[in-house]
């Protein structure tokens, strides 16, 4: 089973920064501890559109992340994040490559 890459496109509005940013704070660690097949993730904020964000995820598999999406704690611990949004687009990556340096 491969692992998997998932990216959230937002826009969040320059007066919802800090309530997202919170929002992102308050449920990060319960995701990273407590999720099954969750690696790791980023928020990234574009360096030209300060209104324009990225929430990058790498899971275990494809499967581990539509299990997240589909489970029943899953709207409402991320309803706070959801209300700072304005648009978003999500797309789905499974990995192919993986390129680390190599070890001698």
């Amino acid at each position: 089973m491969s692992k998997a890459r998932v990216l959230f496109l937002i826009r969040v509005p320059r007066e919802r920064t800090e309530d997202f940013l919170k929002a992102y704070e308050q449920i990060r660690y319960q995701v990273a501890e407590g999720v099954p097949g969750h690696l790791v993730d980023q928020v990234c904020e574009a360096s030209s559109d300060s209104e324009q964000w990225l929430i990058t995820s790498e899971w275990a598999s494809l499967a581990d992340f539509e299990a997240w999406e589909r489970s029943p704690g899953h709207r409402e611990l991320a309803a706070p994040l959801r209300a700072c949004i304005t648009e978003a687009r999500s797309i789905r990556f499974v990995v192919r490559e993986e390129t680390t340096a190599r070890r001698s």
